[in-house]
């Protein structure tokens, strides 16, 4: 199903069916601030497996990434401390993801990594669909390398693509080409294991 969603002013009515989906541990296809991600509800071990059976990833030696509304509930998640806090803070929402250690509330998938990657896109459709399920979504970047660039930016051909695998793909407009950029927080210093469109402040 193609759902048109504006970022500007999200209607309620087709945030609530996307969230309904998530909450049933289906599948959503979204826009960031950077490329359009797959998703599922973070906490609901099953879709988290589905999506990486889809994508190809082993949990066990990928480290998933999940988005949070804020960092108001960022300790749940994961542990953080007053350095990396405050540049999180600094920099988000925008287009980065900070691998942190996970912390004792997120399910045993992510656990065999002991990592976790936090992204806040600056994104509003994204983030009030995290605020209205009420838990972080498990978020994978539909770009493949080798692929053709329309089928990962322009949603009605993402919908194409992906229409028997997903349960919704949100049409926010058209997404970019550019991944988020990736800071381990995990090391002293932190380290940009990934440039992508962020410039770190």
């Amino acid at each position: 199903m193609l759902i048109k969603i504006y970022p500007e002013n999200p209607n309620p009515k087709e945030i609530d069916k996307v969230v309904k989906a998530l909450q049933d541990g289906g599948l959503v296809i979204y826009p960031t601030d950077t490329v359009y991600a797959i998703g599922c509800d973070a906490l609901n071990v099953r879709a988290v497996e589905h999506i990486c059976r889809l994508k190809g990833v082993n949990p066990l030696k990928s480290n998933l990434s999940i988005i949070c509304y804020d960092l108001s509930n960022l300790s749940e998640y994961a542990k953080v401390d007053n350095t990396a806090f405050k540049m999180m803070k600094k920099n988000l929402p925008g287009p980065f993801t900070f691998i942190l250690p996970t912390s004792n509330e997120l399910p045993k998938i992510y656990k065999n990594r002991k990592e976790v990657g936090i992204r806040v896109p600056d994104n509003n459709i994204i983030r009030t669909l995290v605020q209205a399920l009420g838990n972080p979504v498990l978020t994978m970047s539909i770009r493949d390398e080798d692929e053709v660039m329309e089928y990962s930016t322009d949603p009605e051909l993402i919908h194409e693509k992906y229409e028997d695998e997903v349960d919704i793909v949100i049409d926010g407009g058209y997404g970019g080409l550019e991944a988020s950029t990736i800071v381990d927080c995990t090391c002293e210093p932190y380290e940009i294991i990934r440039q992508g469109k962020g410039k770190l402040n």
